[in-house]
């Protein structure tokens, strides 16, 4: 896993360090997000995370250097895990976007404190890890895009509306969304949610 620091892109980390176990990873993720939901990542230490997810602070300390490097890399992590949710099965394409759209707002019920860090931080200017952020928001795009892709050209759809448009709708929908589900309306369901985000894809498409 690469690392990030004071907004810039991610970085291959030191060759002295060795590299870290997923499981450790995994530990560190659910830790950290369980305090941060608490607190804010801003009032949790780098010792305190260590200490809820059972590792020596001297090893995390050694392996991210600081707080900052910690988070920036343990928001990779989560994204690499809503990755791998997120991308589906060749299949029907507009049932295949309606399945990623389903497994970003699952993802997020499963971590909504990995939610609402990642969408607050992204659409914050300035923020720490704006660098890390920008690069991680365009792999998840590009999920969103392929499949939104796979429908047009599958479907007619109404071409004066730009297909970049729709991917930009769709992504920030669903982002939106699944954290205003997790924060105000936990009562709507995850089927109304996916319903309303895939309204827009409808919308686009033409009707014969």
């Amino acid at each position: 896993m690469s690392m990030a620091t004071h907004g810039e892109p991610a970085k291959a980390a030191p060759s002295r360090r060795p590299a870290r176990t997923e499981s450790t990873r995994q530990k560190l993720f659910d830790a950290s997000m369980r305090l941060i939901g608490e607190r804010g990542p801003g009032n949790v230490t780098v010792d305190e995370i260590a200490a809820a997810a059972g590792v020596s602070k001297g090893t995390v300390y050694y392996n991210f250097g600081s707080k900052s490097d910690l988070i920036a890399q343990l928001l990779e992590h989560g994204v690499e895990l809503l990755e791998e949710r997120m991308r589906t099965e060749d299949g029907d394409p507009l049932q295949a976007l309606e399945l990623t759209v389903a497994a970003a707002l699952d993802f997020f019920a499963d971590y909504p404190s990995f939610a609402q860090l990642l969408v607050s931080e992204m659409w914050r200017t300035p923020s720490e890890w704006r660098g890390t952020l920008t690069l991680l928001r365009e792999r998840l795009v590009s999920i969103v895009a392929d499949a939104v892709r796979r429908v047009a050209a599958d479907q007619p759809v109404d071409p004066d509306v730009p297909v970049e448009g729709v991917v930009g709708a769709v992504f920030g929908a669903t982002f939106i969304l699944g954290l205003d589900r997790q924060v105000f309306h936990p009562e709507r369901t995850r089927s109304e949610a996916v319903a309303a985000v895939m309204t827009i894809m409808r919308g686009y498409l033409r009707q014969n």
